[in-house]
């Protein structure tokens, strides 16, 4: 049987310090198979987001395993889980996460760079061209509009070909015809790759799209459908 993509077992997570301390996963364990697709939904305050950011290794978790396509992640010290993200894990934000002080093809080209790919340039226009902005390439993030930015931030999420691909409400700042086209973006681009995804959404429309939600509650998992 194929080890799942992701592998979370009795993960526990606090945030914040003293009496501000938020206790923001619960023993949370959940597995996802490889070229998977699965939407996060809950309230907001469920813990959606701080758990796609444990699979991504952006939030360290208190106990518990988070192993993602074979690595371990709370056993990596801080460099190797940079590493690791460079290398096999494409992250869509919310609110893009572009530098504005670099063209759309530079800000694709960061992660092709960091991994010393000799053919950052030639694949960040690449990539660009297949979210349908090769014209838009040498334009900044102020010049593009919403849609457009958020395009640019999920041709720098594949560009380096992710095993695994992480969207926090990707289409949560978009209007709802834009928010339609990038999420047929993300679709097609990732049954393309056969990437594994996860989807944290409060379109429930948006999570029917994948194959398999999970509800989330007050930092625990309280339901999951196929």
């Amino acid at each position: 049987m194929d080890e799942p993509a992701i592998r979370l077992r009795d993960v526990d997570l606090h945030l914040g310090a003293g009496a501000s301390r938020v206790h923001v996963l619960k023993r949370v364990s959940l597995e996802v198979a490889k070229g998977d697709a699965v939407g996060l939904v809950g309230p907001s305050g469920s813990g959606k987001s701080t758990l796609l950011m444990a699979i991504a290794g952006l939030e360290r978790v208190d106990s518990g395993a988070v192993a993602v396509d074979g690595e371990r992640l709370d056993r990596l010290g801080e460099d190797a889980l940079a590493r690791f993200r460079g290398r096999r894990v494409g992250i869509v934000f919310q609110s893009f996460h572009l530098v504005p002080t670099m063209t759309a093809q530079e800000n694709v080209a960061i992660p092709l760079e960091l991994a010393g790919r000799p053919d950052s340039a030639p694949r960040a226009r690449d990539w660009l061209a297949r979210v349908g902005l090769a014209d838009r390439a040498s334009h900044y993030p102020g010049q593009l509009s919403g849609g457009e930015q958020q395009r640019v931030a999920l041709a720098r999420a594949l560009a380096p070909d992710p095993a695994i691909l992480v969207a926090d409400e990707p289409t949560g700042n978009l209007d709802a015809e834009t928010g339609a086209s990038v999420a047929d973006l993300v679709f097609a681009l990732r049954a393309e790759r056969g990437a594994t995804l996860v989807l944290v959404t409060h379109d429930p429309a948006l999570a029917a799209r994948c194959g398999r939600v999970v509800r989330m509650r007050s930092g625990a998992i309280t339901g999951a459908a196929a």
